[in-house]
């Protein structure tokens, strides 16, 4: 049976107990999808907490006037379009009305908003990813003394300055989907370690590719480079085990050198690349045609997120032997199985926004149970919300089961500093991924050369 696709721009499965409400644990962002590399410089004021208590109870009859609420998922579009949200929302707030802008996909959503910010003309309501908070900063208010902050379990845990930029709508994971049959048939076990990982993928690869030449253990749609980042950008963070690689690697010279954490990663996402286990054409796939190959059964594996779920099973008729479990990038079964999560989809209001009060109404209401628990139960992606748990669906549920003694690792994409390194560097780990796969490319040499770029970017910018 099929089951209706979710938001692809929901990645990641709850964090349960690891923080609590919006405590004062300090934490730290692909996605799956980034903006454009380009900082977003721009100015503003991290006013509005003041108006936070107008907005609560009692307010609704006299706040008034118009809101913009933009987002990019057709799939999200639709579930607000099919409930009604905004009739919903009117029902407390009969004054405010709340325009959905719908922008045709992630790419273009982030051009616009790096060209809206410079503007003066950002959406009052608008989503970030946790590798985006920092380059909007300065045009999001401080949404710490909201219920719905408080009532989230990672909302502090990415605070920026103190000030919480941003309400996860989910919290979760990434992980392995794989075919249970096809394992059992070619006789490979779920793997547990990167050797058996890479093993199991040439295993499988050889025995269902030598009847089938368009088949693919590992469906990658690299043709649009992104999907490599279960592997490009979370591997340096699963094998250091340090959430906050990515600023780590901005307070040193040399980050990419030999025998370093990211080298140490990347030569390991090269070695299962190259070892033809991505098919015979993995640059011509996009990730809708790599995920509709694997739910075909013309590959064993992919890596998403917990949204791929219902991708996957929307393009299938029976999922029953679709099984997942988490990416092992550690070497030895006795090291620490690390296992990314995060937040996602970050709701925050503009500095831009002429009815901040309003926004501020929409944001908490969309957290009450007046919309999340209904929201947050038809996507696959599970609650960040303390006071509205939900279960993880059976499929991806497997693989805590398969994984009992995994060590979270809460991701952060980045902060100013990392930013702007790679901006000047032009360092691209989604690019870079797909550069792997082509004809004559040299893995130390373009990790040497980043080491260069690295330490000449940082000399320039003055980051210490």
């Amino acid at each position: 049976m099929n089951k209706k696709a979710v938001a692809a721009l929901l990645t990641c499965a709850m964090c349960a107990g690891m923080l609590a409400g919006c405590g004062n644990d300090s934490g730290n962002n692909q996605s799956t999808s980034t903006p454009g590399d380009a900082d977003v410089a721009g100015s503003g004021s991290n006013a509005g907490t003041e108006v936070l208590a107008d907005a609560g109870a009692g307010a609704q009859e006299d706040l008034s006037g118009t809101i913009t609420f933009t987002i990019w998922d057709n799939n999200l579009n639709d579930f607000i379009e099919d409930n009604d949200m905004v009739g919903k929302f009117q029902e407390t707030y009969p004054n405010i009305e709340v325009e959905v802008e719908k922008i045709k996909d992630d790419s273009e959503y982030w051009n616009a908003m790096k060209m809206r910010a410079s503007a003066n003309q950002l959406p009052d309501v608008m989503f970030n990813k946790t590798f985006t908070l920092a380059r909007f900063k300065d045009y999001l208010i401080d949404l710490s003394s909201t219920e719905a902050c408080k009532n989230n379990m990672l909302a502090e845990g990415y605070a920026i300055d103190g000030k919480v930029l941003g309400i996860p709508m989910t919290s979760g994971y990434e992980y392995v989907y794989y075919w249970k049959d096809m394992f059992e048939e070619a006789g490979v076990e779920v793997p547990g370690t990167w050797g058996e990982f890479e093993e199991a993928a040439k295993k499988l690869q050889d025995y269902y590719g030598k009847d089938d030449p368009e088949f693919m253990a590992i469906a990658c749609g690299l043709k649009d480079e992104w999907p490599d980042y279960p592997y490009m950008e979370f591997m340096p963070a699963l094998e250091s085990g340090n959430g906050q690689n990515w600023n780590t690697m901005a307070a040193t010279d040399e980050p990419f050198a030999e025998g370093t954490d990211i080298a140490k990663a990347y030569d390991k996402v090269y070695s299962l690349f190259t070892s033809g286990v991505l098919g015979k054409d993995p640059l011509g796939l996009g990730n809708d045609q790599a995920t509709s190959l694997f739910a075909a059964k013309k590959a064993a594996i992919i890596a998403l997120g917990d949204w791929g779920l219902q991708n996957i099973q929307n393009g299938t008729e029976d999922y029953s032997q679709l099984g997942t479990f988490y990416l092992p990038t550690r070497n030895e079964s006795t090291d620490p199985y690390n296992v990314i999560v995060q937040g996602d989809s970050f709701m925050g209001v503009t500095t831009h926004s002429k009815n901040q009060e309003a926004a501020l109404a929409f944001v908490e209401w969309f957290y009450s149970d007046a919309w999340y628990p209904d929201y947050i139960n038809y996507v696959s992606s599970a609650s960040s919300m303390t006071n509205f748990e939900k279960e993880k669906d059976p499929i991806l549920a497997e693989a805590d089961t398969l994984c009992p003694d995994m060590q979270l690792i809460m991701y952060d994409g980045g902060g100013d500093d990392f930013t702007a390194i790679q901006n000047e560097t032009t360092f691209d780990y989604k690019k870079l991924g797909a550069q792997m796969m082509t004809e004559n490319f040299d893995l130390r040499g373009s990790l040497d050369e980043l080491n260069q770029k690295w330490k000449e970017a940082r000399a320039k910018l003055g980051i210490q």
